[in-house]
């Protein structure tokens, strides 16, 4: 069930510079865009030269067998929390080995993409051992939404969670098993951001534009649940107070810019149309009604609008998609050659995608470890300066990627 955390090895294979070559002429992706046809509204909004950073490394297996890890978090001491969709949340030693799952956490709703989902430490976690967790929710009758709830951990070896309080509830609840979300992101000013998805199904997707409900959306809320005075539209009539930024499709890769603060999102495009935003207040990021890519079932998406004034534009695109799940801003000092960089789980392209950041501008993509050939949930940069990757599957892994020696 367990592996040594730093017993077995991948060798990736990659070259050993450091410095920073020119971009190669063409993209990453050698695939044809489904979007065919579609302008981007901005240079280099999409497709941007491969740039590589030729960093040497391995990828080592911390533990192997979690049933459809979603995400990970790092205790103070090297242990961790992680997450398995079907309900589960466990600690992880510094020894690699699992504990029994941890007690007290309501009951989730793990049909289709429901479940266990993100897990976040309170950052006053040293005082006060809370932590945060959102999951899909069952509301009886076949109905669900995204809820957060959180807990006082307390560690050992029967873990548990005591003083449960949800703390926030999507609404209006839909019978759908899809789209989510969700991410937890504490702001520099200790709000919470909570990122959701729209359910798929046709009623949800219109809800995205829709004020009176919080389908895609992102929303920020206090940590005792209650609605900031500051938020956006606080005090609007027919305007649901905890809204942050409205029209997203389903989120699952956002962080907080480290010289910014800003929250930046990546969100799943249907064929085509993936895209990184940065989450700004009040701001409508367009859909349904625009979007880059097309439907599913192929035809263009409502109407195949890909602008409209009053609506913002990604800085970023990919069509065809990665399939977006994780990412993190790499700030550590074991990889000098990476810092600065934004790393995105491929969950789609089986990848890391490392992109090279001019100011809010994408200069250059990588993709790394396409040799695991595993999708990847999630991606977080370590306490000590590592990356490390979740993988989603019914036997997943989390991977360390360390320097090679």
């Amino acid at each position: 069930m367990h592996m040594p955390a730093l017993g077995s090895s991948l060798a990736v294979v990659v070259c050993a510079a450091l410095s920073l070559p020119p971009a190669s002429a063409q993209g990453v992706d050698p695939r044809p865009p489904n979007g065919a046809g579609q302008t981007p509204a901005l240079p280099g909004q999409t497709d941007a030269p491969e740039r590589k950073l030729n960093v040497a490394f391995d990828v080592v297996t911390v533990v192997e067998g979690l049933q459809n890890p979603w995400s990970v978090a790092f205790l103070p001491g090297g242990k961790m929390l992680v997450t398995e969709r079907p309900g589960r949340l466990r600690v992880l030693g510094s020894d690699g080995k699992l504990s029994a799952p941890v007690t007290g956490l309501p009951e989730v709703d793990a049909r289709g993409q429901g479940g266990l989902l993100d897990v976040a430490l309170d950052p006053n976690f040293g005082r006060n051992q809370t932590i945060y967790w959102s999951y899909s929710e069952p509301r009886g009758g076949g109905v669900n939404n995204t809820a957060v709830a959180k807990g006082v951990f307390v560690d050992g070896t029967a873990p548990r969670v005591d003083n449960v309080q949800v703390i926030y509830h999507q609404a209006p609840s839909l019978a759908s098993p899809l789209h989510f979300g969700s991410r937890l992101i504490f702001g520099r000013d200790g709000t919470l951001f909570i990122t959701q998805g729209e359910r798929s199904i046709t009623e949800g997707r219109m809800q995205a534009q829709k004020m009176d409900g919080l389908l895609g959306k992102i929303v920020r809320i206090n940590t005792d649940g209650s609605v900031p005075k500051d938020n956006p539209f606080v005090g609007k009539d027919g305007v649901r107070p905890e809204i942050w930024s409205l029209g997203h499709r389903n989120i699952q890769s956002a962080a907080l810019h480290p010289t910014t603060g800003e929250l930046w999102e990546v969100e799943h495009g249907t064929r085509g149309g993936d895209e990184i935003n940065i989450a700004r207040k009040g701001k409508d990021y367009g859909w349904p009604t625009t979007a880059y890519g097309i439907e599913y079932r192929g035809g263009p998406i409502t109407g195949g609008i890909t602008q409209k004034e009053g609506m913002e534009q990604p800085l970023y695109y990919w069509d065809p998609v990665i399939g977006p799940s994780g990412m993190v801003f790499y700030t550590g000092n074991l990889f000098p050659a990476w810092k600065g960089s934004l790393f995105i789980g491929g969950h789609a392209t089986n990848d890391l995608v490392r992109l090279t950041l001019d100011g809010d501008k994408v200069a250059g993509e990588e993709r790394l470890v396409k040799d695991l050939d595993e999708r990847l949930r999630d991606v977080r940069q370590g306490p000590d300066g590592a990356l490390y990757v979740l993988t989603d599957a019914t036997s997943g892994r989390l991977y360390k990627i360390v320097p090679r020696k």
